[in-house]
């Protein structure tokens, strides 16, 4: 995976440890034009805890955080599997971006054409454009 102009139709996922965001890049010929396209929040997170059990210097919020990083890699192998998108670009924060390699499947990481370690989850659409433009 190379940080490259986003292909028209990529999900773009902004995520942190508590909520994803979902957009689709509808810019033609190379340029960033985000549509938003729907949301995720944690469920059940004490249900649907992270593998194994929690280490003992970990707190129930990284727990939390742990969790919902693996909710939202089956969201993404789900939508990958089914054929929703080809391409897909990660923006989080630096923690939850290292959570999210841990578990996402080849089949996400193999339509994986960006990586961003920022933390943009409540900015504008027009911020994330710029720093998507700025790091591809």
């Amino acid at each position: 995976m190379t940080n490259q102009a986003l292909p028209l139709d990529t999900l773009v996922v902004i995520t942190t440890g508590a909520e994803a965001k979902f957009y689709r890049n509808r810019g033609q010929s190379g340029e960033i034009s985000l549509e938003a396209a729907g949301e995720l929040t944690p469920r059940h997170l004490t249900d649907d805890g992270p593998s194994g059990k929690r280490p003992p210097e970990s707190s129930p919020r990284e727990t939390d955080e742990s969790t919902f990083s693996k909710q939202l890699a089956h969201h993404l192998y789900s939508e990958a599997h089914t054929g929703k998108f080809d391409n897909i670009a990660l923006v989080a924060d630096p923690g939850t971006l290292g959570e999210l390699r841990g578990v996402l499947h080849q089949e996400v990481t193999d339509k994986l054409v960006m990586e961003l370690a920022k933390t943009l989850i409540n900015s504008s659409k027009e911020d994330i454009e710029r720093s998507l433009r700025k790091g591809a």
